[in-house]
């Protein structure tokens, strides 16, 4: 059962990252000024990913507006550039939208999604006239409260969920069912209504997983519910479907295929485990057979970022009309709200190598300067293999070495990539591991300080001078 063979996942990278550690020097003066681990963040390809969809919509004729989702990632940097470039910014929290105000965001370049929304975080967003999006009855009345109070009379955004496919309603925990989304309107809003202060200006919805059938027909069912508004003399100004446009790490197809071919056997126990203690990543074994499905983000995809925004404009109704058609028909205007595809290619997480071990199975274990939660999603594991970055001032040739990246915390499960990764040599002390394009929720989204560990340090890499780094604290 020993194959030694352990299946690699090779990244979607950019010269800008292997620029920077193919520079030793530059790297050990990064790791001297702030510690390990440490987020570099290169800020041109966010433009790119933002190009890329601009080209999409204006190749449909569809009026849209793009919000960066604020919460895939914490630094002041993205704000900045979305300010820049007239992108809009999804803030989901009193302390994002507030930084966001700091920064000189233009409140109409601003949309508040936080699922809880306290009187404090009500209260700021109406004073600066920023769009909130409804998620209850309860919200509404806070709102319409505070809006009497501060004597505004706000458009208003509502979000919708329970949509039909294939037979049966798509949960959420999120907004209104959209069955009873134009009785709340129609009844609810508006002058002689419950709400009196709002004012109806479109809908939202955001999905869970990453199906363009589901957020293509999901759309064609909020446009209907637009065009029976219509019917009624309410206006849809805009309909935003959210994020969840995918974003590609890994390079090959085969790579992926082979991957999940490999872990099943393991799971059979007809080879040795290629994930830490055998784990299956969300499947499950029966009598021999695996069951069931990965936890994980799809990090191999065929339809990333633009593809995915032409399938959903390209995706056409029974009789024939795309969405994008029936959007110009009814004058709405799109909204999209991605967050990791913008930051694709942005980002790296580097860490310097602490000490290495073998444990009572003969596993190499590698400890890392960093811990799990700088390196984690809601996806079981990071299918990435990382980059390798000898600091030794001169290299011999040596064995491959296949080893597990293990992690700073008191915790058994502390493991920083639970596959097992085979790299060039066994690391050594001092020694670099890079995690390529970490910008997108990996980096802060579950980051915490236990143990006292201080915060990872993010830099943004100056783009005329590659060896020149600002911290984000100090945009």
């Amino acid at each position: 059962m020993n194959t030694g063979f352990f299946p690699p996942l090779t990244p979607i990278t950019s010269p800008w990252m292997h620029d920077l550690l193919a520079d030793k020097e530059a790297l050990k003066t990064l790791f001297e000024q702030h510690g390990s681990p440490i987020n570099v963040h290169q800020m041109e390809p966010f433009e790119a990913n933002y190009e890329t969809y601009q080209a999409v919509f204006n190749r449909h004729e569809v009026k849209h507006k793009v919000f960066f989702a604020r919460k895939a990632n914490k630094c002041r940097a993205y704000v900045q550039k979305a300010k820049e470039l007239d992108i809009g910014v999804d803030v989901a929290s009193y302390q994002e939208l507030k930084q966001c105000l700091d920064l000189g965001c233009d409140s109409e370049n601003l949309v508040l999604t936080a699922a809880i929304k306290t009187e404090r975080l009500v209260r700021l967003a109406l004073a600066n006239d920023v769009l909130i999006v409804l998620d209850n009855e309860e919200e509404c009345s806070l709102i319409n409260r505070i809006a009497g109070e501060l004597g505004k009379t706000p458009t208003v955004a509502l979000r919708i969920s329970g949509f039909r496919f294939e037979g049966e309603k798509l949960y959420s925990r999120f907004g209104f069912d959209i069955e009873k989304a134009q009785e709340f309107i129609t009844q609810g809003l508006g002058t002689h209504n419950a709400h009196h202060n709002l004012r109806f200006g479109g809908f939202h919805f955001h999905l869970d997983g990453y199906s363009i059938r589901q957020r293509a027909e999901a759309l064609l069912q909020t446009i209907e519910l637009s065009e029976t508004l219509a019917g009624q003399h309410i206006e849809t100004s805009f309909i935003d479907i959210g994020g969840g446009l995918l974003t590609r790490y890994v390079a090959a197809r085969d790579e992926w295929m082979t991957f999940w071919e490999e872990l099943k056997k393991a799971l059979q126990g007809k080879r040795e485990p290629v994930t830490f203690g055998n784990n299956p990543l969300g499947f499950v074994t029966r009598e021999d057979k695996v069951e069931g499905k990965p936890n994980v983000y799809p990090y191999f995809n065929e339809t990333p970022k633009a593809k995915f925004l032409e399938h959903v404009l390209s995706y056409e109704d029974p009789q024939g009309n795309t969405v994008a058609e029936r959007l110009r028909e009814q004058d709405i205007e799109l909204r999209i709200e991605p967050g990791r595809s913008l930051l694709d290619q942005v980002g790296m997480t580097m860490a310097k190598v602490a000490h290495r071990k073998k444990d009572m199975r003969g596993d190499w274990l590698v400890g890392l300067e960093m811990n799990r939660s700088q390196l984690f999603s809601s996806s079981e594991d990071f299918l990435v293999d990382p980059l390798f970055v000898s600091m030794q001032p001169s290299v011999e040739i040596q064995e491959p070495a296949s080893v597990y990246f293990t992690g700073a915390y008191c915790l058994e499960q502390d493991i920083i990539l639970k596959r097992k990764i085979t790299l060039p040599q066994l690391p050594e002390i001092g020694d670099v591991i890079a995690f390529p394009n970490t910008a997108g929720y990996m980096m802060h989204f579950y980051e915490t300080r236990s143990h006292l560990h201080p915060f990872t340090k993010n830099v943004i890499m100056n783009a005329d001078s590659p060896t020149e780094f600002t911290m984000d604290t100090d945009i």
